[in-house]
């Protein structure tokens, strides 16, 4: 069975347009949207991103406010 997509990963979606560069950042850029993140609350692995900014843990409930695309806590405003 082919593995045509094992490389191009989340990009694979825009084939051979916009650049080696472009696809290789936007692959990094969802590959650290998408996995789960550690909640500055509980400190469970469970933080997943419910729209643009906004992070919410699935095991504690709490919701905040953060980066767009990765829950970087240096910018984040924790609060429930």
């Amino acid at each position: 069975m082919s593995k045509r997509t094992e490389k191009a990963g989340t990009a694979g979606r825009f084939g051979a347009r916009y650049g080696v560069v472009v696809r290789n950042r936007v692959r990094t850029i969802e590959a650290n949207q998408k996995k789960s993140h550690e909640c500055p609350v509980c400190h469970h692995a469970s933080v997943k991103r419910v729209s643009s900014g906004i992070w919410a843990c699935k095991h504690c409930g709490a919701k905040y406010a953060a980066g767009a695309y990765s829950p970087d806590l240096k910018k984040a405003t924790i609060g429930e």
